[in-house]
């Protein structure tokens, strides 16, 4: 029979009356994202869904690679079907991980029997089938506690599954089920990593991206471009709204205190990412600050930038070190791209000695010297909206 995968479900099936909507909105996340690989039959089944190529010509390295991004799997495997018999079960497993047997001195057995009309239990079964390799391959020796290599041996609905050890999948919920939100994507390091983790929360995402020529470069613009592609494995198709921003630092920097400028210049980035949020239905914002690494950062700065807001701001880093996003953005694969040297608009008129500890107060005098609904108006009017896909 056919090689397949089987992916087993993470916290989707702690949900309760609900559960049904997760999964089924899992599937259809599956089924989009394996579109690319080939024709696949994915359906899902005692907490388990199967993915079964309906042909030769699928890609199954390809999309076994990508069901591990997806948003709701906590484990994954490749394995191979056969029929619900013993000595099917046991020359299943000795060609399909002939290899694997070969290579490793010690094994085991493990079984799991979903069908409880299967005449043997789950121990008879590993039994059987470990006595059966273990004559076949005289060099492995039974290690029930830290065997090199665990045959994994499952008797389910439709036939009976034979597999090595799991790989992890991506956890989380499933992308959808979360709600949607605005997430403000910077060429930074922090930014992709927040936008990483409130996605796997089950959020949708819309980006935006502040964007002031000529002080920002066509090279800087494209850096984000790429980010945004480099997250849409794991968050799926984006749409990147792309906001023009030089009015407005302009602005800020001939009417307002130099001390002031990186403050006031974030209140209206929470301003504007909130009117996109509204536009698109979202019910959040995403930033990717993290306590204390810069002085718009502190508690005192971060109310300062809420105080604009009627959106909740999720902030999915704010306890993490810097060391600890970087972990994170290598393993996502944005690091590269984020550490090329391209400016972005946070960098534009950064002031010598920024304020750390600001009063509202004194922020909101400050700002009555700037025209800020008519700023925001036309930076509103003048987004570029930009569907980024991993096609792109």
């Amino acid at each position: 029979m056919n090689e397949i995968i089987l992916l087993k479900l993470g916290e989707v099936v702690l949900k309760g009356l609900n559960r049904r909507s997760f999964e089924d909105k899992l599937v259809s996340n599956i089924r989009r994202r394996l579109q690319h690989y080939g024709s696949f039959h994915v359906y899902s089944k005692q907490s388990t869904i199967y993915v079964e190529p309906q042909g030769e010509s699928c890609d199954l390295d390809g999309a076994y690679a990508a069901c591990k991004q997806v948003f709701g799997i906590i484990a994954a495997t490749r394995a191979r079907s056969c029929p619900k018999d013993k000595d099917a079960i046991f020359h299943c497993a000795r060609h399909y991980l002939d290899g694997q047997l070969r290579e490793a001195a010690t094994f085991k057995v493990e079984t799991k029997r979903a069908d409880k009309h299967f005449p043997m239990n789950s121990m008879e079964i590993s039994q059987y089938v470990g006595g059966l390799l273990h004559d076949a391959y005289p060099h492995l020796k039974v290690d029930v506690h830290s065997p090199q290599l665990c045959v994994h041996v499952e008797v389910r609905e439709k036939a009976a599954y034979v597999h090595g050890p799991s790989e992890p999948g991506a956890g989380g919920l499933p992308i959808g089920m979360g709600g949607t939100a605005v997430s403000l994507l910077s060429g930074g390091i922090d930014s992709p990593a927040a936008s990483y983790m409130i996605a796997k929360r089950g959020v949708q995402l819309e980006l935006v991206h502040f964007f002031s020529p000529p002080y920002t470069s066509q090279q800087a613009l494209d850096k984000v471009k790429q980010l945004a592609r480099e997250l849409t494995p794991w968050c799926g198709r984006m749409k990147l709204h792309i906001v023009p921003f030089t009015e407005i630092q302009e602005a800020i920097r001939r009417d307002c205190p130099e001390d002031h400028f990186t403050l006031i210049m974030r209140r209206f980035m929470m301003r504007l990412a909130q009117a996109v949020a509204r536009r698109t239905g979202a019910k959040a914002l995403v930033t990717g600050e993290s306590l204390g690494q810069v002085a718009s950062q502190t508690m005192d700065a971060l109310a300062v930038s809420d105080e604009v807001c009627e959106l909740p701001v999720l902030r999915p880093v704010i306890g993490m070190d810097k060391q600890e996003i970087v972990l994170l953005s290598r393993r996502i694969g944005t690091f590269e791209t984020s550490i090329q040297p391209f400016e972005d608009c946070c960098t534009v008129f950064t002031p010598r000695h920024p304020k750390t500890h600001p009063h509202l107060d004194e922020v909101r005098e400050y700002e009555k010297a700037l025209d800020v609904e008519g700023l925001v108006e036309r930076a509103l009017a003048g987004i570029e909206r930009v569907q980024v896909a991993m096609e792109d």
